[in-house]
């Protein structure tokens, strides 16, 4: 069976949000495609509903109690219908985190991964949001993970670069540095 990878995810997205613009409805777009996203992230699900056994009519159809009536705009549904009988309904979540990334572009939104050894309280991520909107002129998407390795501090990825203040990525630079001999006397 062929699997949609990030290129084919990006052609059946980058065609959605000409469709959604043209028909001004990205934002629901962006929610309905996150929903079905969010539906189809288990293997089983996309398993169940792509076997060839169930009538592609049924399996298409799966979709709408996810939706209340009449919520799923048609050219979604006609999307989800194309994946289907592709067999490519894995790619979904791939095609919902394109359609947010050419969102996030025409919004002038940059997405961040900020890594921390443990949970921030609500100040400090106001802070770290407030500091990388200066740094990037632009609106920030701020995405959280925790991760005990780092010791303390934080990291920030924006887009390909990586901004390290943790205690982990101070240690390592210092035996580096110890190991190069810069640090001699």
């Amino acid at each position: 069976m062929a699997r949609a990878g990030k290129s084919t995810a990006r052609r059946y997205a980058e065609a959605a949000f000409e469709i959604a613009e043209r028909d001004q409805t990205v934002d629901t777009w962006l929610a309905q495609l996150d929903r079905l996203a969010s539906a189809l992230m288990e293997a089983d699900v996309v398993r169940r509903l792509e076997d060839p056994e169930i009538p592609i009519d049924e399996r298409h159809q799966a979709f709408k109690p996810l939706f209340s009536d009449n919520e799923m705009l048609p050219q979604v549904y006609n999307l989800l219908g194309l994946v289907l009988r592709r067999r490519r309904l894995d790619s979904v979540p791939n095609i919902a985190r394109e359609f947010r990334r050419l969102y996030n572009k025409r919004e002038g939104i940059t997405e961040a991964v900020a890594t921390s050894a443990a949970p921030l309280d609500e100040a400090e991520v106001n802070a770290l949001r407030s500091r990388l909107e200066q740094m990037t002129g632009g609106k920030i998407e701020l995405t959280f993970n925790v991760d005990a390795k780092l010791l303390g501090g934080i990291q920030v990825r924006l887009g390909d670069l990586l901004i390290d203040g943790s205690v982990r990525g101070r240690l390592e630079r210092l035996r580096t540095k110890l190991e190069s001999g810069a640090l001699a006397p």
